[in-house]
């Protein structure tokens, strides 16, 4: 089976901040199978460091209020796309991120307060029909 993986659980520096979420659990969950890594913020055209973003009723909003809504789809649609051209039947994703949360995201107030919901590409991935994951599930 072939699974795409949130870029920066694979140790890659692609946070708002300019690190990762490298995950042990993730790299042995995958040891067995091929592996397409994606950064929808990236693939949107976002820089690493970047302003940390949240869904503020229903637009993805960096904290001054300024609309990064339109990046973030794209880089959504782009990295379905990869994922539909590579076949991958699972992708595992990076909880609470505005682009990746599965089951959670931050409620947009900017507070670290988290409320049910999902991020903008992992509700793309579902309304595709393409298996998701939250890390925090593995």
């Amino acid at each position: 089976m072939k699974i795409a993986v949130s870029a920066c659980l694979l140790g890659e520096n692609c946070k708002y901040n300019g690190g990762n979420n490298y995950s042990e659990k993730v790299i042995n969950y995958i040891k067995a199978h091929e592996v397409v890594s994606v950064c929808p913020e990236l693939l949107g055209g976002l820089p690493i460091p970047r302003e940390s973003a949240e869904i503020v009723n229903g637009m993805v909003r960096l904290k001054d209020g300024s609309s990064v809504d339109k990046e973030f789809r794209q880089g959504a649609e782009i990295a379905l796309e990869i994922i539909k051209k590579q076949g991958a039947e699972l992708v595992i994703l990076q909880s609470r991120s505005p682009s990746c949360g599965v089951n959670t995201i931050y409620d947009g107030s900017f507070s670290g307060r988290i409320i049910s919901g999902q991020g903008v590409f992992a509700e793309l991935l579902r309304r595709n029909g393409i298996k998701v994951m939250d890390v925090a599930d593995l």
